[in-house]
């Protein structure tokens, strides 16, 4: 009981029995040749690391544990990371898929550390393939919408045509038909009678009767003037007659 008062209070790291057991664990283990090489966090974007985390702790596990995945991000959060340590840390959770997983993540770290922006190059590259992938099929239904609107188009070409073609052939039918009843009424038929010129009930007269009445004055007006030319002409020639005549002298 004396020995428990001892350890109160007392981390995992202060505690001995924990140091001797992780230093045997460290030596039996076997770790990925990465894990010689140091990660600077302060240069890793870790909020674009911690969603392929989770997918990959769910991928793993077959299903989604908060607490795994809570305590893999803390880990990493820490100022001194050994990936060592964290490997026999999870290995109570992740078992056998342990080793895998930390070599994973910890080649995306030293990819991100060397890379603009704390961004692991696979990402990058996983990215634009995406997005060629996205553009490929984008262009795929395009093709296949303008082929479908090529068809449509061409259907409809070849409707019109057919209708054009038959509209044609009735208007050519229709000719024929209305030049054989020309023709025989022609033959068979009687003139038409004259057409009758009804007179205009309106009082105003029309434009071509002003233009007769004008005519008719200027007809009236010349034969007046005549005729007072020749009656004037005739008593003229009388009194020339008398004045020539033997009885005329005399007097």
């Amino acid at each position: 009981m004396g020995d428990a008062g001892f350890f109160k209070g007392t981390s995992a790291d202060q505690d001995s029995r924990f140091s001797n057991k992780e230093k045997k664990l460290l030596k039996t283990m076997t770790f990925p040749s990465e894990f010689d090489q140091k990660v600077d966090m302060k240069k890793v974007n870790l909020d674009v690391i911690k969603p392929w985390i989770s997918n990959r702790i769910t991928e793993l596990l077959g299903f989604e544990d908060e607490v795994v995945i809570d305590y893999t991000c803390s880990l990493l959060e820490e100022k001194d990371q050994d990936p060592k340590r964290m490997q026999i840390n999870l290995t109570g959770f992740l078992e056998g898929k342990t080793q895998a997983f930390l070599g994973e993540l910890w080649k995306l770290l030293l990819s991100a550390q060397n890379s603009v922006g704390g961004i692991p190059v696979e990402f990058i590259e996983q990215k634009k393939q995406e997005l060629r992938r996205k553009q490929t099929q984008e262009d795929e239904r395009r093709a296949q919408r303008d082929s479908v609107m090529d068809t449509i188009r061409k259907k409809k070409a070849e409707e019109f045509d057919a209708f054009e073609e038959v509209r044609k052939r009735s208007s050519r039918f229709d000719d024929r038909v209305r030049n054989s009843s020309n023709n025989s009424k022609r033959k068979y038929s009687r003139s038409p009678p004259p057409r009758r010129r009804y007179r205009s009930r309106s009082r105003s007269p029309s434009r071509s009767s002003r233009h007769h009445y004008r005519d008719d004055d200027y007809h009236s007006r010349r034969e007046y003037d005549d005729g007072r030319h020749r009656r004037s002409r005739r008593r003229r020639d009388s009194r020339d007659s008398r004045s020539r005549s033997p009885e005329h002298r005399s007097n």
